[in-house]
């Protein structure tokens, strides 16, 4: 049964960093070519081309799209889980977590930048910090619950307390 959730926990992260994957592709899109026309309100509170035309739609001192590292972020976060689907080391928890904190910290700067800075929110990026969000705490979940003994591990555990079991006790 924990096979199942450790699964169900990757397949959702998997989904949730590929969903991402393709809004940061769009938004890079966007940033790149003119013909791509950026499906969003232009007014109001919900004004991605504000957003996306400010500086801190770029990387600081660059002319690369913030989206670009969100792409790499998320790109990262499907590999680990992946790995996560195939096996589980004992350094993919933490280091799940660990770029999910990353990613959440990024969020937080970036909403804290639309909502003060900027008076403005672009509705793409809120949902790619709404993905950010949940994975971190799928990601959170996962760390703060017990780490499983693997099944061959619990087996050869079963089998030496058998065996011990076994073995007449030697009282003095």
């Amino acid at each position: 049964m924990e096979q199942r959730r450790r699964s169900w926990s990757q397949i959702f992260l998997l989904v949730c960093s590929l969903v991402g994957v393709g809004i940061a592709i769009y938004l890079t899109a966007v940033h790149y070519n003119e013909n791509v026309p950026l499906v969003c309100s232009g007014s109001g509170i919900v004004n991605c081309a504000l957003v996306l035309s400010s500086p801190y739609s770029l990387v600081p001192g660059t002319s690369i799209p913030i989206s670009i590292p969100g792409l790499l972020w998320c790109a990262l976060m499907a590999g680990l889980a992946i790995v996560g689907l195939n096996a589980q080391p004992g350094w993919l928890r933490p280091a799940q977590f660990a770029w999910a904190l990353l990613g959440i910290v990024t969020v937080l700067y970036l909403v804290y930048v639309e909502v003060v800075r900027l008076h403005a929110i672009c509705a793409w990026c809120t949902a790619l910090h709404v993905l950010i969000l949940l994975v971190f705490l799928v990601t959170l979940l996962r760390l703060t619950s017990p780490a499983q003994i693997p099944a061959e591990l619990e087996a050869e555990s079963s089998n030496s307390d058998r065996a011990e079991a076994a073995r007449p006790s030697r009282r003095s």
